[in-house]
Formats: structure tokens, sequence, C-alpha cells
């Protein structure tokens, strides 16, 4: 199973988000599962990378050719794909995946979930989508989410759709990637 993760080009200040990637990184791994993600050496992205290679698994990243140039790609994966734009990036990484998870990270974490999310609700992808949820990381978003069902802009069933968990083996085994 090819699996998508969009997470931080940061650590973050807790370091619970690092381990929850690690963790995330030796599950897929240990599920002979491929990582599909942003393709950079730095941060979460960096340590979900590494611990997948670690393991023996595969990784491919997906990287616009303007962050090559910053040197932030990751010279070890098993492939590396350079696209022209973030749009292109997403959807080289869409197509690639039968699976999607968001771990904790910054504006391009949120732009590639919501995009996803867009997706699926118009039926442009039915792949399962999940959120890992560490140190309730993405609480409040949650609550703006329900806010939108509540509030009439949001279908209830897009919004049931979205798996979440705060631990990596309970979001993996939901989403049909690990037993």
């Amino acid at each position: 199973m090819n699996v998508c993760v969009f997470c931080g080009s940061s650590s973050g200040a807790d370091p619970q988000y690092f381990s929850a990637a690690v963790s995330l990184g030796a599950l897929l791994a240990e599920s002979n599962s491929t990582l599909i993600y942003g393709g950079a050496k730095v941060g979460l992205m960096g340590a979900l990378a590494d611990e997948v290679l670690s393991h023996g698994g595969e990784v491919i990243g997906v990287i616009p050719d303007f962050l090559m140039k910053k040197e932030v790609s990751h010279s070890g994966l098993t492939r590396l794909e350079i696209v022209h734009t973030m749009h292109d990036r997403k959807r080289k990484m869409a197509e690639m995946a039968d699976a999607f998870i968001a771990l904790p990270g910054g504006w391009g974490t949120l732009d590639e979930l919501a995009e996803i999310l867009t997706w699926k609700q118009l039926g442009l992808i039915d792949q399962p989508v999940g959120i890992l949820n560490t140190n309730s990381f993405f609480d409040s978003l949650i609550a703006q989410m329900e806010k939108m069902v509540n509030e009439g802009f949001l279908n209830t069933k897009d919004f049931s759709e979205i798996i979440i968990f705060e631990q990596p083996r309970q979001l993996l085994t939901t989403l049909g990637i690990t037993q």
C-alpha cells in the first residue's frame, strides 16, 4: 500500500511530534507500505522518511524543483520525483496514494490536508484520509470542522469520513494499513 503523509518541515516544539513521526515510520515499514511524502530531509518529514528507510521500507519523495535548489531534498530516498509547482506535488502524491495521513505541521500541511479533503468531498478521490492527532495538535481544527458542520457549511458525512486517532498504530489499523 502507498501511504501519503503530510507533515511539517519542522520538528515542532514538543518532542512528542517527532516521536509520533518515528513511530509511524516504523509501522509503515513493518506493514510493507511505501511512504509517499514531500521529499524533504528536515523536520518531521525527514524523521519519518529516515525511520521508514532504516527499517528497510521504501520511500518516494515528491518535491518541487525550487525546493531542490534550496537543498532541502532528501538524498537517500528510494525514489525522488521532481515537479515544477506545489500543486504538481499534491497532484503527483495523490495519484500514487492508496491512503492519506496528516501529522502536525504548518501552512503546507494544512494546505495539503484541506486540498485532499476537498478532492474527497468532490469525489475526485476515494482513498481514506486520516489525521494523527498527536498531543491534541489538531483539536482546534477538528472543532472548527465541527462548527462548519453545525453551521451548515460542511456535510456531516464528509466530516465523519475523516479518521482521527492519537496513536499511530490505531490510525493505521483503522485505515486498513496494519492489523
